[in-house]
């Protein structure tokens, strides 16, 4: 008997957001790369959330261009969570998007109202641009979400035109911002990011959730050393071929 066959032991739940930037700007091999690493990492969390005793965990997927979209409407186990493709067009309304993120980190009417209780969330945010709209103001709304103060909060910056300063604002650090030049390392870091967020922010232990925060931008910083194209914003790599966006 595994230890997950007692259905009596409740598990508390933890939930993976993906904050997705699909704005015109993302057309192309962008929104491809971000389709494909998603669909294919949604099985390994799930594998991740069967293997642990203390927790399940759970994805919430938000695309945010002129308007902003759940795809679905509460948040799904890994192997329950059927990819639907993301298109690309319109302006990058980041600023909607974290009001939108803010109603749903609630437990009345929103994602955080399991049984069991809940851990704090992993969130992560994929952009390649600035927004377009009162991105300030909802930022100052998510600010006062106590689920947003302890969530782990990773960005991936795609290109040279990511708003770093905006990303940074987001996730509080600048170690918790990745950028990334070309389709691979797209790919290698979103799959990266999603695993060690999944894995470090479903763990029961005594750790506080900034600890955790930490932990997670040590792992994945130290990632992107092996892979081209890909590095920390704190850190960044000396100019190189390696640097230059490739995106064709």
């Amino acid at each position: 008997m595994g230890l997950l066959d007692n259905e009596s032991i409740p598990r508390r739940q933890m939930t993976l957001f993906f904050m997705i930037d699909t704005s015109g700007s993302m057309d192309g091999s962008k929104i491809g790369s971000v389709n494909d690493a998603l669909e294919n990492v949604l099985p390994i969390i799930g594998e991740i959330s069967d293997e642990n005793p203390d927790a399940e965990i759970r994805v919430a997927a938000l695309e945010f261009s002129t308007a902003t979209r759940w795809l679905y409407d509460e948040p799904k186990e890994g192997k329950d969570f059927i990819w639907q493709k993301v298109m690309a067009g319109g302006l990058t309304s980041l600023g909607e998007a974290c009001r939108e993120l803010n109603k749903k980190l609630s437990r009345s009417n929103g994602f955080m109202s399991s049984p069991s209780g809940c851990y704090a969330p992993a969130i992560i945010l994929l952009s390649d641009g600035g927004p377009t709209d009162d991105f300030e103001s909802g930022l100052n709304t998510l600010r006062g979400n106590s689920w947003f103060k302890n969530a782990i909060k990773i960005a991936i910056a795609i290109g040279e035109d990511a708003d770093m300063d905006v990303l940074q604002q987001f996730t509080g650090s600048l170690e918790a911002v990745i950028r990334v030049h070309n389709i691979d390392a797209l790919k290698k870091m979103i799959r990266i990011i999603a695993v060690t967020s999944s894995q470090i922010g479903s763990k029961s232990s005594s750790a506080n959730e900034e600890s955790k925060q930490r932990e997670v931008e040590k792992q994945i910083t130290e990632a992107t050393k092996d892979i081209d194209g890909a590095e920390s914003a704190a850190a960044p790599m000396a100019a190189s071929q390696d640097s230059y966006d490739e995106w064709d």
